[in-house]
């Protein structure tokens, strides 16, 4: 998979590509991201990238020559979409992190200041919000979305199972997790996961799911492929279904 991020700041992408499974996944072949300056495309001497807002107003825009120019760098290289980190952008979810990962190559523009002239939009094919706040830049966000769909490309996690079973991956939030000791400050390990009983695992695990859903974000059961099993547990725990 190939990330090819337009950014004012690249350097912010250096830690986060070189620690954890970023980083293995860069190992491994199975993941690379092409930094781009944006500033190196602005015809400025200054390599300035920003203006006033026509109309007044407080802040900076992103000037349209520079993310044209970008862009069409980009696109250059391949039938290759780029989306722009926005807050009007479609919610990014599991679901769409999904969609990505099945992709061979897409590009993530960065936008800052007060956003970017409305004439760069022509040359924009989506864009992805990670949430209803304001942030600073994209770069975060971009980094999100890079961390986020890498985790689903095949070979990158050690145990394929874990993007399976991960909160949302059904649209259920992912059970309560155990390890050693035993027993810590008088609090017990459930006697269930100590059983070696796979199959009462399981439905211990699937229905935790399912309660701790229910409890924090009901909105997502609507969506979740319930089995009979599961309908069941949940119309015992007040859920209409």
């Amino acid at each position: 998979m190939i990330f090819d991020v337009l950014t004012l700041f690249p350097e912010m992408f250096e830690c986060v590509l070189s620690h954890s499974i970023l980083k293995r996944a860069v190992e491994k072949g199975k993941l690379k991201v092409n930094l781009i300056n944006i500033r190196d495309f602005s015809k400025d001497k200054h390599k300035r990238v920003d203006d006033y807002p026509y109309g007044g107003g407080p802040g900076m825009v992103m000037m349209p020559q520079p993310l044209f120019d970008a862009i069409e760098f980009v696109k250059s290289q391949g039938n290759i979409p780029v989306y722009y980190l926005s807050p009007k952008g479609k919610i990014f979810t599991q679901e769409m992190a999904r969609e990505l990962s099945k992709m061979k190559r897409i590009a993530l523009l960065c936008g800052h200041y007060e956003g970017i002239d409305e004439r760069v939009y022509a040359v924009i094919d989506g864009e992805i919000s990670i949430g209803d706040f304001i942030l600073t830049g994209g770069e975060l966000a971009a980094m999100v979305v890079i961390d986020a769909v890498t985790r689903l490309i095949d070979g990158v996690l050690s145990h394929p199972q874990s993007a399976l079973e991960e909160s949302f991956s059904d649209y259920l939030l992912e059970y309560p997790q155990y390890t050693r000791p035993e027993v810590f400050r008088g609090m017990r390990v459930p006697e269930v996961l100590l059983s070696g009983n796979h199959a009462e695992i399981a439905r211990w695990r699937r229905q935790k799911s399912l309660e701790i859903t229910l409890l924090k974000r009901p909105d997502l059961l609507k969506k979740a492929n319930l089995t009979e099993e599961d309908k069941k547990f949940l119309r015992e725990k007040g859920y209409e279904i």
